[in-house]
């Protein structure tokens, strides 16, 4: 069954216990009869696929667990408002844990102060909150090394080639896009305002946004001949921008995320290699985190690296990849 809770657009997702994660071992299904458990999961969007991903995972695990799922959604990347209400009435709903990829890594915090101090577990995913210790645990990405190894192969393919950069980034609140951000100069060897690098934009994470970005970079430096992209549905408005002046084929485009979509583009040579992470990965450890939590009193706490893999066709030299064959096999929708 489903029913919302308009206040903070809450889903709540009862679903025939017939789904087992085949993928992350033995559930322990609970005894028909034991007291409700709840758990929340609050992620930046309902439409990137990544956070698809993971609300589908957690549905899964949660639907293995015998417990029951509440879900919420910011209204666009970077929108806290949606998310501080919607931490408070999964409060109010009497959930035992909160899973949340926050849009605004400062601004949540007091709304998530409020909630640890309610007896709920607040368990990050994805996106740090700052500070990190804001949350009782962090289950992601290193979002710094994903960076980094996509600014290490941008800098082996380029060579000795004179770099002309866009870096397209989410938006300023987001801790990934800041981390990765941050990795990709490292793994280039360059600073924040290094003269290479000839346009700088956030995009929110849009596509449509992404190409208006690339297209208006592409006007103030035609000769852009590097692109990196804090995801791959930024990729693919810079992709579409890049193709409509014809220029798709002198550009090397890197990005974030190893969704099926990415993994297809990386495929066929519209981006040239993506970081891949997992975020069904993610969402199934933290629903068990909740349940553990529920059932003996133990907290998750401290950070668990997800972990993040190098996907090209176009291997580097001295640094370690996988190719798209693999690619597929570990991708998400």
């Amino acid at each position: 069954m489903r029913r919302i809770v308009r206040a903070a657009r809450l889903t709540v997702c009862a679903v025939a216990a017939a789904t087992a994660l085949a993928a992350c071992g033995p559930a322990a299904v609970r005894e028909a009869g034991a007291p409700e458990i709840k758990v929340g999961l609050i992620t930046k969007t309902e439409t990137n696929p990544f956070f698809v991903t993971m609300r589908q995972g957690a549905q899964a695990m949660a639907t293995a667990q015998s417990v029951t799922l509440l879900t919420a959604a910011g209204r666009f990347n970077g929108d806290n408002a949606t998310q501080a209400a919607a931490i408070k009435d999964m409060v109010a709903a009497g959930v035992k844990g909160i899973l949340i990829t926050p849009n605004d890594a400062a601004a949540i915090v007091p709304s998530i102060k409020k909630a640890r101090e309610a007896g709920v577990l607040v368990i990050a995913l994805d996106s740090p909150t700052k500070p990190q210790n804001a949350t009782d645990a962090l289950l992601a990405t290193d979002n710094l090394k994903a960076g980094r190894l996509i600014g290490l192969y941008a800098k082996a393919m380029m060579g000795d080639r004179p770099a002309r950069i866009a870096t397209l980034d989410t938006s300023p609140g987001s801790s990934p896009s800041r981390l990765r951000h941050a990795g990709f100069l490292q793994g280039f060897g360059i600073a924040e305002r290094d003269p290479s690098i000839v346009c700088s934009r956030d995009t929110y994470g849009d596509r449509v946004m992404s190409r208006i970005m690339m297209h208006d970079c592409l006007r103030r430096s035609p000769d852009i001949n590097v692109v990196y992209t804090a995801n791959e549905p930024i990729a693919f408005g810079a992709y579409a921008a890049l193709r409509a002046r014809g220029l798709e084929k002198g550009v090397l485009i890197v990005s974030v995320d190893g969704g099926c979509v990415g993994v297809q583009a990386v495929e066929i040579g519209q981006i040239a290699a993506t970081a891949q992470q997992y975020p069904l990965k993610m969402a199934e450890m933290g629903v068990r985190a909740v349940v553990e939590y529920a059932e003996s009193g133990v907290k998750a706490s401290g950070y668990t690296d997800t972990g993040v893999r190098l996907i090209t066709n176009k291997p580097a030299p001295g640094l370690e990849s996988r190719n798209t064959v693999f690619g597929r096999r570990q991708c998400w929708d």
